[in-house]
């Protein structure tokens, strides 16, 4: 099973996140959207969890949940916009995702895997745009940055 992360789109979906998220099982958006119709353009690719951002302040967005929790392919996701606002403990959790930095990152912190696809918006002073797609098979459970822009 294929998943795609993207985040902190702020108004904008990209053709080349489109490319990449197509044939993806479910797409997780971990905020800043800041328009539902950002929703709308991913929507047709595959079904959505969304979480709300602290730019998700508009009436389309603002009822958005904080925290999402789901299973996708055997594995726990728990997805909230800022890292700040991760619960303690994570128990039962397998996948912890998060946005807001616009800072990509996988990294492994015990037993729970931690996915920041970075920023898929506009470009946030140097940093990459970049989203994420995490693989889950029998293998286990791989997860890698796309750049979207060189």
């Amino acid at each position: 099973m294929r998943i795609g992360v993207i985040s902190d789109t702020h108004n904008l979906v990209r053709p080349e996140a489109l490319d990449a998220l197509r044939g993806c099982a479910h797409i997780i958006h971990a905020g800043d959207i800041c328009k539902r119709e950002v929703l709308d353009t991913l929507a047709p690719l595959a079904p959505l969890t969304v979480v709300r951002g602290n730019n998700d302040i508009g009436d389309d967005v603002a009822r958005l949940p904080a925290h999402a929790r789901i299973e996708l392919g055997g594995a726990t996701f728990h997805v909230v916009h800022d890292i700040a606002d991760v619960p303690k403990p994570l128990d039962g959790i397998d996948i912890v995702v998060t946005g807001h930095s616009h800072k990509p990152l996988i990294e492994r912190r015990g037993e729970v895997l931690f996915v920041n696809p970075g920023s898929a918006g506009p470009r946030r002073f140097r940093l990459p745009i970049t989203l994420a797609l995490i693989d889950i098979d029998a293998g286990g459970i791989d997860a890698r940055i796309v750049a979207l822009v060189e």
